[in-house]
């Protein structure tokens, strides 16, 4: 339980090195894929106040481990599950149309969300296209919910671009928060602007195989 704690002072000298003098404040979410609850409660004894979880089943069984932490739900919103995400969601990140924002504004009125937008323009991934951006951002807007800021994915191979081009997009429409950076690409991340990065292995390590999370099953089923 230790190593959490060592990991995360590592991952804030990471963002101190990369910010190069900035003092914006930079959010570490942690990314609980995987993770079992006893290094999700390391996590929180750490200091972590945000995690974060790409599937509704691991969130709801999972912030039990950190209950006073704020949970942020960053998979692909489906409809039928925004109800019982509703209660435990303070920040939907990955909203990249106006049917899943109906939805959220139905079961959380005046929910904070971020916009996710595919930084790499190529098919098949998530995210509305920086053209689509402005729209999405007003639609959700005249739906009553409060959009933070924008959200991305980095291009494996060259995350930078991308990331440039969000924090210009979200300069133009006035939009304080980007989360953007992950384990790998967080320093890049917080060098193009970046108010949160999402880590899962550079702070809980290396993730577990299946056999270790037959270990924590969901009591739901399934991780």
């Amino acid at each position: 339980m230790h190593d959490v704690a060592d990991r995360l002072a590592a991952v804030r000298e990471r963002i101190r090195v990369a910010a190069a003098g900035d003092r914006r404040h930079v959010t570490v979410l942690a990314v609980t894929k995987g993770v079992s609850p006893e290094l999700v409660a390391a996590a929180r004894a750490a200091g972590v106040e945000d995690f974060g979880e790409n599937r509704a089943p691991e969130l709801l069984g999972r912030r039990a481990a950190a209950p006073d932490a704020r949970w942020h739900f960053l998979g692909a919103v489906q409809r039928r599950k925004v109800r019982d995400l509703a209660p435990a969601v303070a920040c939907w990140q990955s909203v990249d149309r106006l049917a899943a924002g109906r939805e959220i504004s139905r079961h959380a009125p005046g929910a904070a969300v971020l916009v996710q937008v595919n930084v790499t323009g190529q098919p098949g991934r998530n995210g509305c296209s920086f053209d689509e951006a402005p729209a999405v951002v007003e639609g959700l807007r005249a739906l009553g919910l409060v959009v933070r800021g924008l959200m991305a994915v980095g291009d494996p191979g060259d995350p930078r671009p991308g990331f440039r081009r969000l924090a210009t997009a979200a300069s133009d429409m006035e939009l304080p928060e980007l989360s953007m950076g992950m384990s790998g690409d967080l320093d890049v991340a917080v060098q193009e602007g970046s108010t949160t990065v999402r880590v899962g292995q550079a702070l809980f390590g290396p993730r577990p195989g299946p056999e270790d999370l037959r270990r924590y099953p969901h009591p739901e089923g399934g991780w």
